[in-house]
């Protein structure tokens, strides 16, 4: 499959589909909040809060899965080696199923570990932990299904990974309904709606992955899956990235303590707030994703020209977008808030601290960029590096800004966005010399 021209309109054809598919990923998000929220139970919604915060760091920990996966697909899409893109898929799938049974197993250890390292306590740990130990069913699922979402990226699929997302989505939003409306499982409910869903986009992904390349993507590569040069490619351009989701990963954990710190009501509040910036940072990566699937391309056929007009052009689309979702979060955000909760208290808090969420919007947008052009172009270590500074340099403005409550808490996460923007800047001109001069196209 050859690659779609570098325009604007191929770049926005190519990540319209991803805005919408990752708009339902905190759309289930906040049919999760609501879920909870409309039951007036703060105690419950903080907890579903705290073990988000959890899942997300040991299951993303191994993020590497989609982002490694869909920058060295690119590069080898762009290479027009068809055999190495089959054989990544494969090789893909089975180490996130493999490591996910493996979190799957050592849950019993993991789970203590992470609550002795959060403020929390009574009802809210024991909402957390069962969110927790039911999310962990899914963990194979959920890592296998980062491959192949990775894979599709880097070939620029991205209608065939918007299906996926809504299936995924749908049944994650419905089977939480009735769970906790019906059956009364309050946040195990929750957690065990999306290990299903996880398992059910898995299986569905597997199916359309056969649809698109045939049997031979992943069973055509057998011979070649115990190859050691290609083992240790994957894991050696991963293990950076690992290292960088676990970096930031660690914000985000350290930000839920925070909250955890300024009690059960601020938590609350902050849970129903990351609602709306995640929404910021799902629709804006469908550009994020885009800048992945380009310049690994681009890296690919060893254009400097395209990689540079890769950028440009994702770039406008992300600022323009960025300001548009800040103004409509400005307008917006109550309404969102009162939707989500119906707990006075939670609502005030909430509403306090709304403009410095909605600008998150533009704020984190030149860092989502970024991230994607280093992923796409399989930069690891400048990722890496960037993500460790950028957590001690936020760490470091939280603890200045504590007296602050609320309101530091959120200029520290706001001025996380700019250091990691500034800290991976400072890597673009090795990144243009490391790719040769365009040559002319025939």
């Amino acid at each position: 499959m050859q690659s779609a021209p570098l325009t604007r309109r191929s770049i926005l054809a190519q990540a319209w589909p991803i805005m919408l598919g990752q708009t339902t990923v905190p759309l289930v998000g906040l049919v999760d909040t609501a879920v909870i929220g409309w039951t007036g139970d703060a105690a419950a919604l903080a907890g579903v809060a705290l073990g988000t915060a959890i899942i997300s760091f040991i299951f993303w920990a191994f993020g590497f899965l989609r982002m490694g996966m869909t920058g060295l697909t690119a590069q080898a899409h762009g290479r027009g080696a068809r055999s190495e893109v089959d054989g990544l898929l494969l090789r893909g799938v089975v180490a996130g199923v493999g490591i996910g049974v493996v979190l799957l197993a050592l849950q019993i250890m993991l789970v203590p570990l992470a609550f002795a390292a959060l403020a929390g306590g009574g009802a809210l740990d024991e909402a957390a932990r069962e969110f927790v130990t039911a999310r962990f069913l899914g963990a194979p699922a959920a890592l296998g299904f980062y491959a192949v979402n990775g894979w599709l990226f880097g070939l620029g699929r991205t209608r065939e990974t918007l299906a996926l997302q809504i299936l995924v989505n749908l049944v994650n939003a419905g089977l939480d309904m009735l769970f906790v409306w019906q059956f009364g499982m309050g946040a195990r409910g929750i957690g065990l709606g999306t290990a299903i869903a996880e398992w059910v986009g898995l299986v569905a992904g597997l199916v359309l992955v056969v649809r698109i390349a045939g049997p031979r993507a992943l069973l055509g590569q057998r011979a070649g899956f115990f190859e050691r040069t290609a083992w240790r490619r994957l894991f050696a351009v991963n293990a950076d990235i690992m290292v960088r989701t676990i970096a930031l990963l660690a914000l985000f954990l350290w930000l839920a303590n925070a909250g955890a710190r300024l009690g059960t009501v601020q938590l609350a509040a902050n849970h129903v707030l990351m609602q709306l910036v995640s929404i910021f940072a799902f629709v804006l990566d469908g550009f994020a994703f885009t800048a992945e699937s380009r310049v690994g391309q681009a890296v690919g056929r060893g254009s400097r020209s395209d990689l540079k007009r890769a950028i440009r052009l994702t770039g406008e689309f992300s600022i323009g977008f960025g300001l548009l979702a800040t103004l409509a979060a400005l307008v917006f955000g109550g309404a969102l808030i009162d939707l989500l909760t119906t707990n006075a208290a939670v609502r005030e808090a909430a509403r306090a601290v709304l403009p410095l969420a909605a600008l998150a919007a533009i704020v984190g947008v030149p860092a989502w960029l970024l991230d994607g052009v280093f992923i796409g172009a399989t930069q690891g270590r400048a990722l890496r590096n960037a993500a460790i500074l950028a957590t001690a340099l936020y760490i470091a403005t939280d603890l200045l800004l504590r007296p602050l409550g609320a309101t530091g808490l959120w200029l520290a996460l706001l001025a996380s966005y700019g250091f990691r923007a500034g800290l991976l800047a400072i890597h673009v001109p090795r990144l243009f010399a490391g790719v040769a001069e365009a040559v002319p196209r025939t």
